[in-house]
């Protein structure tokens, strides 16, 4: 077992933070039980076996997070999601009200709480579901063909051996041989340069990024130059291995970031650290272990030496960038927005927790704003947004959702708060895009047909089976163009073969997707709620009035749109149909609507490919103008005329 405690002077409110834990400190002496409640109760959480002591009154939910034990959640927390799901396998904790509202009696008796709201009493043993941490995701995207020009290079030299005659230093003999460079050298080089240089019998390669020289490596290794394209997203993160010298990707992965405990979003991310700065460093540490273990993942796929990565590239947006980095990201969440730098200094993948090459590079986008940062800047690069003639329409559909419209004259960007409902955040039986989540619905009037990812039994709902689902009650009927669930009489002249699964759950109007137990029981089954339809007419009218104010901006109609790109691991997945059905785009022609993918991994690729893409991904600084939406008189009214669904 793994242990870790609470040091004693830890004991008051305000210092139980995420940073508070001194493992190895554990007080192992008997508790007086006349003495009051016990100092410290006993948790063990399995299946990991992990041993953890802590004051009583913590939340499980806290225990776990401040030990490096990952629950499922959404909210970060603060009892509004009802996923962070936890049984009792032995010890007691009685049921909350909310317990009463997220299980079933049976459920409730067989242990079953929400870890954020079960507080340890005593010493318990506690069961925690598998986390999902590989989810569905976009690991591919539009991308274009590049000219391949790495700022990695290699060069293999053999140089003449130093005499009387020839007495330059070491450095000054690599440099000579590569004397179309105008090169500078890390410290690092010069502790082994000699040594090498000797060993070698002065045959060496040069291993250069930009206009630093990272290393000197003993005979010709010129054939073996990596680079790892990562897209740090707040949900999902993808990590490439490319070979820098052909442009050839040798391995992908995709991964949940560990920082989900402390939610689903930046903004809950950003109060995490607001109300406890030492969440600061263990947020920073999770991104780190996040990419650190995708890079093992994709080397050791490749059969790759992580060291002979000499280069990477980093595509997120500014909150995420901002932690990574151990930036104070809160500036970002608050008016008037600000952030720490749109451009950021020379960055070492050490920097990042990397396990690279210790003096390699890392490349990381440039933001346009606190929302709308590298990894839409990565986007535009890998769209072509620059460079295309058409009027286009870019959106990458998350809890914030990034749009740019324009083409190669001009471009407009802004951010709209779209909320965790895409992410199957806020929704009853909402999951995220893994085993078991529905990802398509399908109705006519007689009956449905549902698609789940991995085949498997259905769990709950992702955000491609909500607007599908949605849109599909919409076009049958059973929803009207407010979003209210019709009449019971209405629904079965509609839709003879659903009418039946439009029904209640206490004093909720909700309809019934999947049956979980014996048909009938509402509460054993997969369903859209009401409260379910809100939140997605929430965020479809924040997306739709973001561009609707870009095109006003702009003096374009919606039917000026030429083609618009569905950007990230959800428009991947989303029917265009549908997003134009519910308003989420433009009501254009379906096959005006690309599903573009992952291109914020794409725009990281590129830009270990070729030092031409990574200027233009600069350049782009000075061609973006980004609209701010949070201080305009016409938002709201904007907001609340986007809420219906077009007729």
């Amino acid at each position: 077992m793994t242990h870790g405690a609470l040091t004693h002077g830890d004991l008051g409110h305000g210092a139980l933070g995420h940073g508070a834990l001194n493992h190895g400190a554990l007080n192992h002496g008997a508790d007086d039980p006349a003495a009051g409640p016990p100092a410290r109760v006993d948790l063990a959480f399995q299946p990991s076996g992990t041993l953890v002591r802590v004051p009583p009154g913590v939340t499980l939910f806290d225990a776990a997070s401040w030990n490096g034990i990952a629950i499922d959640s959404t909210c970060g927390g603060h009892g509004t999601c009802k996923k962070c799901k936890i049984r009792i396998v032995d010890g007691s904790v009685p049921a909350s009200p909310l317990d009463a509202r997220a299980f079933s009696p049976d459920e409730l008796r067989s242990g079953w709480r929400l870890a954020c709201r079960a507080l340890a009493a005593g010493d318990l043993q506690i069961e925690v579901p598998p986390l999902v941490t590989r989810p569905k995701a976009a690991t591919v995207g539009v991308g274009r063909q590049v000219i391949l020009r790495p700022a990695a290079q290699k060069r293999y030299l053999e140089l003449d051996e130093p005499s009387l005659s020839d007495q330059r230093t070491d450095l000054e003999r690599v440099l000579g041989g590569l004397d179309d460079l105008e090169l500078r050298a890390d410290l690092g080089v010069l502790r082994s340069v000699g040594s090498v240089l000797r060993a070698a019998d002065y045959k060496v390669t040069a291993v250069i990024v930009d206009d630093v020289l990272i290393d000197v490596q003993p005979g010709d290794t010129t054939a073996r130059l990596y680079g790892i394209a990562f897209d740090l997203g707040t949900t999902t993160v993808v990590a490439t291995l490319l070979d820098l010298g052909t442009g050839t990707p040798l391995a992908v992965a995709s991964m949940l970031n560990k920082q989900q405990p402390f939610g689903a979003d930046v903004i809950t991310r950003i109060s995490a650290i607001m109300m406890e700065p030492a969440a600061m460093g263990t947020l920073a540490r999770l991104a780190h272990e996040t990419l650190a273990e995708l890079t093992a993942d994709v080397c050791a796929q490749a059969g790759v030496d992580p060291a002979e990565v000499c280069e990477v590239a980093l595509a997120g947006n500014a909150t995420m960038t901002h932690i990574a980095l151990g930036i104070d990201p809160e500036p970002l969440g608050v008016a008037p927005f600000i952030m720490a730098a749109r451009q950021l200094p020379e960055v070492l993948a050490a920097d990042l927790g990397l396990p690279a090459h210790p003096r390699a590079r890392a490349f990381l986008f440039p933001a346009f704003g606190a929302y709308v940062g590298g990894d839409i800047t990565a986007g535009l690069i890998a769209s072509g947004m620059d460079r295309d003639s058409r009027i286009r329409l870019f959106v990458d559909i998350g809890t914030n959702c990034e749009i740019v419209l324009g083409n190669r004259d001009w471009l407009l960007a802004t951010a709209a708060p779209a909320g965790p409902a895409f992410e199957g955040a806020a929704i009853r039986c909402g999951m995220r895009a893994a085993d078991g989540a529905i990802e398509v619905v399908s109705m006519t009037p007689d009956g449905m047909d549902l698609r789940v990812i991995g085949d498997a039994e259905p769990a709950g709902l992702c955000g491609s089976g909500l607007v599908d689902a949605v849109a599909s009650l919409v076009s049958v009927g059973l929803l009207d163009g407010s979003g209210r669930f019709v009449p019971e009489d209405d629904a079965a002249a509609l839709a003879t073969g659903l009418a039946a699964r439009l029904t209640t759950l206490g004093q909720e109007r909700v309809f019934v997707l999947h049956w979980l137990g014996e048909p009938g029981d509402v509460a054993q089954s997969i369903y859209l709620s009401q409260r379910d339809v809100r939140e997605l007419q929430f965020a479809k009218a924040a997306i739709a009035t973001g561009w609707k104010i870009l095109l006003e901006e702009a003096g374009l109609a919606p039917g000026d749109v030429q083609q618009v790109l569905l950007a990230g691991s959800f428009g991947s997945y989303l029917s265009p149909g549908n997003a134009i059905r519910l308003g989420l785009v433009p009501k254009l022609p379906a096959a005006r609507v690309v599903s573009a993918g992952n291109v914020a991994g794409e725009g990281a690729k590129m830009a270990l490919l070729s030092v031409r893409e990574r200027a233009g991904a600069l350049a782009l600084q000075e061609e973006v103008r980004y609209v701010e939406l949070s201080d305009r008189s016409d938002f709201n009214d904007a907001f609340v005329d986007q809420l219906q669904f077009p007729a």
